[in-house]
């Protein structure tokens, strides 16, 4: 296949026409039916330009051309929000894609999904290095079956569950049964945030390799490194190759060291966040270069709720250390673990004494968002005004003790 990256300059659109068509037009692909998972809007780069290069190349020779809107649990995404995502119009949905179906993931409808396979309590323990032992159901959106081809297409970045997001992730979690998000989340939480995210191999993208491997459907990756909007990276093969050289320009791309500590950091979370559950984004990111007992305060006006999907079971378990959770693990158990998962990530590093209840963070998380000050306290999380943040004011700040951090969410901060 076709693979074309590097950290130095930016890959012009007739450069990424050039790999799509080296990589797709072989006769294998004439008549076939393909289906491409692609990113939902909260995630960086051109999708637009992808797709109508991806129909130019394809549109004509394939027997279906279809995408499927890898939401994970996100909310599916309306018909305007569909068309600016792909950069047309309804019209031209209608006339010049007139061969092409965009479907969203229903994960919220049982009947979509078939359980191709079950990763056993043994394998279990192999994979996450002894962290867990259970049986984990593999269930996936069951259209994928209706397909010759299936291909990912979607970005790479240091990603808190997994270490680098891409490849693979786009079935598990992105089209996936909730058995295998609730697993693989909270053994990320176990590990931590801090220690999985920006690292290549780890137990939880072992855990959706081997998920992945039940799959018998021909898979492709098109992995591709952001810089912006634009494309440093792209990289065409099986989804582990891709995903593995991806990965690796990310690290190089999307990681920037830094000397010392902060004290405080603001976090300025991008409009394509439009909740606490992506927007949370801004803490895992930034969390390795908070020091014991500093702040960081996720700034997002536009914010009003927790999650769309989760927020009642997010608001009756609040946010808390890995160790509130653990310790009292016959109380929380039966939780969803991948809102647990979440409520540890976003809290951070931490103690929990089971002896006293006493609950001690390494740092405070503090939003700066229109959830009210009642609801952030009773989530265990600090609570500021966003009219009361002068943005000037911070940025003239931003030095040897604070950081103020623009489109929060993507870079990874680490120390030198």
């Amino acid at each position: 296949m076709h693979d074309e990256g590097t950290r130095d300059r930016l890959l012009p659109p007739s450069q990424i026409k050039s790999i799509l068509e080296d990589s797709f037009n072989q006769n294998q692909f004439s008549g076939k039916r393909i289906l491409f998972l692609i990113p939902d809007t909260t995630r960086s780069g051109p999708v637009d330009l992808l797709f109508r290069q991806l129909h130019e190349v394809l549109g004509e020779r394939a027997a279906a051309l279809d995408f499927l809107i890898a939401l994970g649990t996100h909310p599916p995404i309306s018909d305007e929000q569909i068309f600016n995502h792909l950069g047309i119009t309804a019209e031209e949905y209608n006339t010049t894609y007139e061969n092409v179906t965009v479907f969203n993931h229903r994960w919220d409808k049982p009947d979509t999904f078939t359980t191709i396979g079950t990763i056993s309590p043994e394998e279990i323990v192999e994979l996450s290095n002894g962290q867990l032992e259970t049986e984990v159901p593999v269930r996936l959106n069951k259209m994928i079956f209706d397909y010759d081809y299936v291909v990912v297409c979607g970005p790479v970045f240091p990603h808190e569950v997994v270490g680098f997001s891409g490849g693979n992730k786009y079935f598990f979690p992105g089209i996936s049964g909730q058995e295998v998000i609730d697993f693989t989340h909270w053994l990320g939480a176990l590990i931590t945030s801090r220690k999985i995210i920006g690292t290549k191999d780890t137990p939880v993208r072992a855990v959706i390799d081997r998920a992945a491997s039940f799959i018998d459907v021909p898979k492709l990756s098109i992995c591709y490194v952001v810089e912006g909007e634009e494309i440093a990276g792209l990289y065409v093969d099986a989804p582990e190759k891709a995903w593995s050289d991806a990965a690796d320009l990310s690290a190089k791309t999307h990681i920037k060291y830094v000397d010392h500590q902060y004290r405080q950091v603001l976090s300025i979370i991008p409009e394509m966040y439009d909740d606490i559950w992506t927007g949370a984004k801004g803490m895992y990111k930034m969390e390795p270069v908070i020091a014991d007992g500093g702040e960081v305060i996720l700034y997002a006006p536009h914010i009003s709720e927790f999650s769309y999907t989760h927020g009642d079971r997010i608001e009756k378990v609040g946010y808390h250390v890995k160790d509130y959770f653990v310790k009292q693990w016959d109380k929380f158990r039966d939780k969803r673990w991948g809102v647990l998962a979440h409520s540890t990530h976003l809290r951070g590093a931490g103690e929990y004494d089971a002896a006293t209840g006493r609950e001690k963070p390494r740092i405070t998380v503090t939003l700066a968002t229109r959830i009210s000050q009642e609801r952030c306290e009773q989530a265990n999380l600090g609570y500021r005004d966003p009219d009361e943040i002068d943005l000037a004011e911070w940025h003239s700040k931003d030095g040897e003790d604070v950081l103020v951090v623009p489109k929060a969410g993507e870079l990874l901060y680490r120390l030198n």
